[in-house]
């Protein structure tokens, strides 16, 4: 199967991420039209850029993904009229060695949370972990961000 994702997460270490010179960040506001067990539907805004994304079940580190691009002006009016609860965040991609990191700095209900996800292409890839990395949250389902639109972090406390 060729849409297949498969990725790790991390926390970051706030302290450090500050410190490090990177380059800006993308907003990005995202919103879910079906949450299940077997399956994700979700919108988003990226930037001026929209897209649909199909995800199936997780095997912790794999899933099968679908990613289309859209109108922007389309996926506005999906957020709008078909979301409820919504994630906020600014990507940051920060290139290493052969892979990126894309770390997400989330807002509003969300704030506080620091994360990156690397892709990999095989669940046996090996990579060299930045030192603002902290935990590994690979597979911990309250940090999937369907699930912090239902259950945001500021809220776990």
């Amino acid at each position: 199967m060729n849409n297949v994702e498969t990725e790790r997460k991390f926390l970051v270490d706030k302290e450090k991420w500050a410190l490090l010179n990177k380059p800006a960040g993308t907003a990005y506001i995202q919103g879910y039209l079906s949450i299940d067990e077997e399956k994700v539907v979700r919108v988003r805004v990226a930037g001026d850029k929209g897209f649909l994304t199909i995800k199936g079940k997780s095997d912790t580190l794999s899933h099968p993904e679908y990613e289309y691009a859209i109108p922007v002006e389309d996926a506005g009016n999906l957020l709008r009229l078909f979301t409820s609860s919504r994630i906020e965040k600014t990507r940051t991609r920060i290139p290493a060695g052969n892979y990126v990191w894309e770390v997400d700095e989330f807002h509003g209900e969300n704030e506080g949370l620091l994360m990156a996800e690397i892709e990999l292409e095989k669940p046996e890839d090996i990579f060299e972990k930045p030192d603002w990395l902290g935990t590994e949250v690979t597979g911990d389902k309250r940090y999937y961000n369907s699930y912090l639109s239902l259950k945001p972090f500021g809220a776990w406390q």
